[in-house]
Protein backbone atom coordinates (compact mmCIF):
# COMPACT_ATOMS: atom_id res chain seq x y z
CA UNK A 1 0.00 0.00 0.00
CA UNK A 2 1.42 3.71 -0.80
CA UNK A 3 1.32 5.78 1.95
CA UNK A 4 1.70 9.55 0.91
CA UNK A 5 1.42 12.88 1.52
CA UNK A 6 -0.62 14.35 -0.90
CA UNK A 7 -3.56 12.03 -0.12
CA UNK A 8 -3.88 13.72 3.43
CA UNK A 9 -5.03 17.36 2.14
CA UNK A 10 -6.31 19.38 4.54
CA UNK A 11 -10.10 20.89 3.87
CA UNK A 12 -10.27 24.80 4.30
CA UNK A 13 -13.08 27.06 3.85
CA UNK A 14 -12.39 27.77 0.06
CA UNK A 15 -11.77 24.04 -0.65
CA UNK A 16 -8.74 21.88 -0.43
CA UNK A 17 -4.70 22.67 0.15
CA UNK A 18 -2.93 20.92 -2.32
CA UNK A 19 0.79 19.94 -0.31
CA UNK A 20 3.91 19.02 -1.91
CA UNK A 21 7.88 18.57 -0.66
CA UNK A 22 10.96 20.06 -1.96
CA UNK A 23 13.66 18.29 -0.89
CA UNK A 24 17.58 18.93 -2.10
CA UNK A 25 21.01 17.44 -1.57
CA UNK A 26 22.78 19.31 1.42
CA UNK A 27 25.95 18.70 3.14
CA UNK A 28 27.82 17.48 -0.16
CA UNK A 29 30.41 20.86 -0.09
CA UNK A 30 29.11 21.54 -3.59
CA UNK A 31 26.47 24.22 -3.03
CA UNK A 32 25.49 27.41 -0.86
CA UNK A 33 23.89 25.12 1.95
CA UNK A 34 22.49 28.01 3.94
CA UNK A 35 21.00 29.64 1.06
CA UNK A 36 19.64 26.39 -0.11
CA UNK A 37 17.95 25.66 3.34
CA UNK A 38 16.13 28.77 3.05
CA UNK A 39 13.75 27.32 0.27
CA UNK A 40 13.73 23.84 0.77
CA UNK A 41 11.46 22.47 3.22
CA UNK A 42 13.39 18.78 3.16
CA UNK A 43 17.00 18.60 3.40
CA UNK A 44 18.75 14.89 2.16
CA UNK A 45 22.01 15.35 4.26
CA UNK A 46 25.16 13.66 2.68
CA UNK A 47 26.50 11.43 5.44
CA UNK A 48 30.44 10.96 4.92
CA UNK A 49 30.81 8.24 2.62
CA UNK A 50 30.21 10.05 -1.44
CA UNK A 51 30.61 13.63 0.36
CA UNK A 52 30.07 15.52 3.92
CA UNK A 53 32.10 15.71 7.22
CA UNK A 54 30.60 15.31 10.72
CA UNK A 55 31.14 19.39 11.48
CA UNK A 56 29.17 19.94 7.56
CA UNK A 57 26.28 17.31 9.19
CA UNK A 58 26.30 19.52 12.17
CA UNK A 59 25.82 22.80 10.10
CA UNK A 60 23.50 21.43 7.52
CA UNK A 61 21.11 20.15 10.63
CA UNK A 62 21.18 23.23 12.65
CA UNK A 63 19.99 25.38 10.24
CA UNK A 64 17.61 22.57 9.01
CA UNK A 65 16.33 23.13 12.65
CA UNK A 66 16.57 26.68 13.06
CA UNK A 67 13.92 27.08 9.62
CA UNK A 68 12.06 23.96 10.28
CA UNK A 69 13.46 22.00 7.43
CA UNK A 70 12.83 18.22 7.23
CA UNK A 71 16.35 16.22 7.95
CA UNK A 72 16.82 12.83 5.65
CA UNK A 73 19.49 10.69 5.61
CA UNK A 74 20.89 10.58 2.02
CA UNK A 75 23.31 7.36 1.99
CA UNK A 76 25.58 5.85 -0.56
CA UNK A 77 28.36 3.69 -1.36
CA UNK A 78 31.88 4.31 -0.02
CA UNK A 79 33.06 6.39 -2.83
CA UNK A 80 34.41 9.66 -2.43
CA UNK A 81 36.48 9.99 -5.16
CA UNK A 82 33.49 9.04 -7.59
CA UNK A 83 30.91 10.81 -5.49
CA UNK A 84 28.99 8.12 -4.66
CA UNK A 85 28.05 7.77 -8.79
CA UNK A 86 30.16 4.54 -9.57
CA UNK A 87 28.18 1.30 -9.09
CA UNK A 88 29.87 -0.71 -6.60
CA UNK A 89 29.45 -4.67 -5.80
CA UNK A 90 29.11 -4.61 -2.16
CA UNK A 91 28.02 -7.14 -0.15
CA UNK A 92 24.47 -6.93 1.33
CA UNK A 93 25.91 -7.34 5.16
CA UNK A 94 28.36 -5.24 4.17
CA UNK A 95 26.14 -2.65 2.85
CA UNK A 96 23.50 -2.82 5.41
CA UNK A 97 26.48 -1.83 7.96
CA UNK A 98 27.34 1.34 5.85
CA UNK A 99 23.72 2.36 5.67
CA UNK A 100 23.53 1.83 9.53
CA UNK A 101 26.63 3.88 9.86
CA UNK A 102 25.47 6.50 7.56
CA UNK A 103 21.75 6.76 9.19
CA UNK A 104 23.55 6.24 12.99
CA UNK A 105 26.12 9.29 12.39
CA UNK A 106 23.65 11.58 11.28
CA UNK A 107 21.33 10.88 13.83
CA UNK A 108 23.25 11.85 16.82
CA UNK A 109 24.69 15.06 14.96
CA UNK A 110 20.90 15.54 14.02
CA UNK A 111 20.20 14.87 17.64
CA UNK A 112 22.50 17.45 19.00
CA UNK A 113 21.26 19.96 16.89
CA UNK A 114 17.50 19.82 17.71
CA UNK A 115 16.91 17.70 14.30
CA UNK A 116 15.58 14.15 13.68
CA UNK A 117 16.46 12.00 11.25
CA UNK A 118 13.04 11.15 9.39
CA UNK A 119 13.55 9.16 5.97
CA UNK A 120 16.06 8.03 4.01
CA UNK A 121 17.23 8.06 0.59
CA UNK A 122 19.58 6.60 -1.40
CA UNK A 123 22.31 8.51 -3.76
CA UNK A 124 23.84 8.49 -7.05
CA UNK A 125 24.52 4.67 -8.62
CA UNK A 126 23.02 3.26 -5.22
CA UNK A 127 19.97 5.23 -5.89
CA UNK A 128 19.38 3.29 -9.01
CA UNK A 129 20.70 0.07 -8.00
CA UNK A 130 18.56 -0.31 -5.28
CA UNK A 131 15.56 0.28 -7.95
CA UNK A 132 16.08 -3.51 -9.33
CA UNK A 133 18.47 -5.07 -7.08
CA UNK A 134 16.92 -6.81 -4.85
CA UNK A 135 20.15 -7.64 -2.16
CA UNK A 136 21.22 -3.76 -2.32
CA UNK A 137 17.77 -2.64 -1.58
CA UNK A 138 17.07 -4.79 1.42
CA UNK A 139 20.43 -3.98 2.95
CA UNK A 140 19.36 -0.16 2.83
CA UNK A 141 16.59 -1.22 4.78
CA UNK A 142 17.75 -3.28 7.03
CA UNK A 143 20.23 -0.72 7.76
CA UNK A 144 18.27 2.13 7.98
CA UNK A 145 15.76 0.53 10.89
CA UNK A 146 11.96 1.86 9.99
CA UNK A 147 12.73 5.29 8.28
CA UNK A 148 10.30 6.28 6.00
CA UNK A 149 11.80 5.81 1.80
CA UNK A 150 11.90 8.40 -0.40
CA UNK A 151 12.74 7.41 -4.08
CA UNK A 152 11.50 6.62 -7.44
CA UNK A 153 9.39 3.28 -7.80
CA UNK A 154 11.23 0.27 -8.15
CA UNK A 155 12.12 -2.75 -5.38
CA UNK A 156 13.38 -0.79 -2.83
CA UNK A 157 10.02 1.18 -2.71
CA UNK A 158 7.74 -1.92 -3.24
CA UNK A 159 10.24 -3.67 -0.54
CA UNK A 160 9.42 -1.24 1.64
CA UNK A 161 5.60 -0.84 1.71
CA UNK A 162 5.51 -4.32 1.27
CA UNK A 163 6.75 -4.33 4.90
CA UNK A 164 4.93 -2.05 6.19
CA UNK A 165 7.50 0.79 5.63
CA UNK A 166 5.95 4.65 4.94
CA UNK A 167 7.31 5.39 0.72
CA UNK A 168 7.28 9.03 -0.66
CA UNK A 169 8.04 9.12 -4.38
CA UNK A 170 9.54 11.96 -5.70
CA UNK A 171 10.17 13.62 -9.00
CA UNK A 172 13.39 15.52 -10.84
CA UNK A 173 12.19 18.50 -12.84
CA UNK A 174 15.82 19.68 -13.49
CA UNK A 175 16.62 15.82 -15.03
CA UNK A 176 15.16 14.27 -18.49
CA UNK A 177 13.32 11.03 -18.42
CA UNK A 178 13.44 8.29 -20.34
CA UNK A 179 10.44 6.18 -22.28
CA UNK A 180 10.56 3.59 -18.96
CA UNK A 181 9.85 6.56 -16.93
CA UNK A 182 13.72 6.31 -15.32
CA UNK A 183 16.17 8.89 -15.32
CA UNK A 184 18.43 9.44 -18.67
CA UNK A 185 22.30 8.44 -17.50
CA UNK A 186 24.00 11.58 -17.02
CA UNK A 187 25.97 11.36 -20.37
CA UNK A 188 23.25 11.57 -22.49
CA UNK A 189 22.13 14.27 -24.57
CA UNK A 190 19.55 16.20 -22.41
CA UNK A 191 19.97 14.37 -19.10
CA UNK A 192 20.77 17.56 -17.07
CA UNK A 193 18.56 20.76 -17.84
CA UNK A 194 19.83 24.18 -16.55
CA UNK A 195 17.24 26.27 -17.71
CA UNK A 196 15.31 27.60 -14.66
CA UNK A 197 12.13 28.69 -16.43
CA UNK A 198 11.56 25.09 -18.02
CA UNK A 199 12.80 23.18 -14.35
CA UNK A 200 10.53 25.32 -12.84
CA UNK A 201 7.56 24.68 -15.32
CA UNK A 202 8.40 20.85 -15.10
CA UNK A 203 8.22 21.36 -11.59
CA UNK A 204 4.58 21.97 -11.13
CA UNK A 205 3.51 19.27 -13.61
CA UNK A 206 5.86 16.75 -11.38
CA UNK A 207 4.00 17.64 -8.24
CA UNK A 208 0.61 16.30 -9.50
CA UNK A 209 1.98 13.06 -9.57
CA UNK A 210 4.67 13.09 -6.77
CA UNK A 211 5.10 13.47 -3.14
CA UNK A 212 8.09 15.33 -3.32
CA UNK A 213 9.79 17.29 -6.47
CA UNK A 214 13.69 17.08 -5.97
CA UNK A 215 16.17 20.20 -7.27
CA UNK A 216 19.96 18.79 -7.50
CA UNK A 217 22.06 20.35 -5.34
CA UNK A 218 25.42 19.54 -6.63
CA UNK A 219 25.90 22.31 -9.36
CA UNK A 220 26.39 26.19 -9.30
CA UNK A 221 22.95 26.94 -10.13
CA UNK A 222 21.19 24.88 -7.86
CA UNK A 223 19.76 27.89 -5.71
CA UNK A 224 18.37 29.58 -8.35
CA UNK A 225 16.80 26.59 -9.57
CA UNK A 226 15.16 25.56 -6.18
CA UNK A 227 14.07 29.49 -5.98
CA UNK A 228 12.65 29.13 -9.00
CA UNK A 229 10.78 25.61 -8.57
CA UNK A 230 9.54 26.99 -5.20
CA UNK A 231 7.92 30.27 -6.66
CA UNK A 232 6.20 28.33 -9.39
CA UNK A 233 4.75 25.37 -6.77
CA UNK A 234 3.69 28.50 -4.28
CA UNK A 235 2.20 30.30 -8.07
CA UNK A 236 0.30 27.02 -8.46
CA UNK A 237 -1.76 27.01 -5.52
CA UNK A 238 0.74 24.51 -3.48
CA UNK A 239 1.37 24.25 0.20
CA UNK A 240 4.74 23.79 0.77
CA UNK A 241 5.49 21.07 3.37
CA UNK A 242 8.46 18.87 4.14
CA UNK A 243 8.43 15.03 4.47
CA UNK A 244 6.71 14.08 8.37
Amino acid sequence: MRHTMQGTMRGTRFGVVRHVDLNADLGEEVTDDAALLAVVTSANVACGYHAGTPAIMRAVCAEAAARGVTVGAQVSYADRAGFGRVALDVRRAVLREQVADQVGTLSVVAGEEGAVVRYVKPHGALYHRTMDDEEQALAVLEGSRDLPVLGMPGRLLEIAAERGRRVWHEGFPDRGYADDGRLLPRDRPGAVLTDGARIAERAVGLAERVDSVCVHGDHPGAVEHARAVRRALLAAGWALQGLR
